[in-house]
């Protein structure tokens, strides 16, 4: 049976040739790879969470102290129950979650806004920013590695990246309500930005679809590192890396009557930059995405298709 392969990590430096081959094989067969040792406390973890899921188990009242308009993207603060829709959906997925960006926003800046932090609860800011320093960095050794593989040098991501909006996103998937169904926590979709970065869901759920049709279950070990191609790497690859369609699939059993959080991080590019096919992407099929287009505005364009832009 098929399955995501987990890589160490540390390998980059220590056995980077081999170790790059093998994550270039899993992007492009999967367009997901997982790493243990990654350099993410488990400690910064888990206070992550138990912050997280304080700000969710508020009245409903509290947490929209914190909400942003569909106007404003919803990159910043919290977004309710059932407001995001895959743009392959009609239906809401079951889910809220809390947008963490760069901090300090630039004042005025019509993407990169200043972040909202929930009144109530002191610890959640440190906390927050203390995952988003530690994914950022995790994810650049993972573009570094990436841009090995593609052959281009191992920086090539460092200035593409520096100031981008790159999103840590705290998730909450409620106990399954019969009256939902349906719905599912999240409907098959592709991400939006570079890559995404996943560690440590409190409970099962994740599946990609495979190039045959199936459904493949993420079956990653606790403190795992779970990596994927977002659509803004497949279009600058020229679709070598594939974006793999996911889902977060409804539990059954005891599993329905649990809430499951996580914690993936977007790491995006600058929004002034322009995706165009990587020249050593361009084979013998020829340029799939011909007309160059900003960070900004391919961003702006599925945001609008995911609901949480208006149009």
């Amino acid at each position: 049976m098929d399955r995501v392969p987990t890589l160490d990590l540390r390998r980059f430096e220590t056995d980077r040739q081999a170790f790059v081959a093998e994550l270039g094989a899993a992007y492009r067969r999967f367009g997901f790879c997982c790493f243990s040792h990654h350099g993410i406390d488990d400690a910064v973890i888990a206070d992550a969470y138990a912050a997280f899921a304080r700000f969710f188990a508020q009245s409903e009242e509290e947490k929209r102290r914190c909400a942003v308009t569909t106007a404003g993207g919803g990159g910043r603060g919290y977004v309710g129950f059932k407001v995001e829709t895959a743009r392959t959906s009609t239906i809401p997925d079951l889910k809220e979650f809390f947008h963490i960006g760069r901090e300090p926003g630039p004042a005025g800046d019509p993407v990169l806004r200043p972040n909202l932090w929930p009144p109530g609860l002191p610890e959640f800011r440190a906390h927050a920013e203390a995952l988003f320093a530690s994914m950022e960095r995790a994810g650049g050794v993972v573009l570094s590695a990436i841009a090995s593989d593609l052959g281009l040098r191992p920086d090539f991501f460092r200035d593409v990246v520096d100031h981008g909006d790159s999103i840590l996103r705290a998730l909450h998937y409620p106990p399954i309500d019969p009256r939902d169904l349906p719905a599912v926590r999240a409907e098959a979709h592709e991400d939006i930005s570079l890559i995404t970065l996943l560690v440590g869901a409190t409970e099962s759920g994740l599946e990609i679809l495979t190039r045959d049709g199936a459904w493949l279950p993420i079956e990653a070990e606790p403190g795992t590192l779970v990596v994927n191609v977002g659509d803004m790497l497949q279009r600058l690859t020229n679709r070598v890396y594939p974006s793999t369609t996911h889902r977060v699939n409804n539990p059954a059993g005891a599993g329905a009557g649990r809430s499951r959080y996580s914690m993936p991080f977007f790491l995006a590019p600058n929004m002034e930059y322009v995706i165009r096919s990587l020249p050593g992407c361009i084979g013998a099929e020829g340029d799939h995405f011909p007309e160059p287009i900003t960070a900004h505005d391919y961003l702006m364009e599925r945001l609008r298709e995911i609901k949480l832009q208006a149009a």
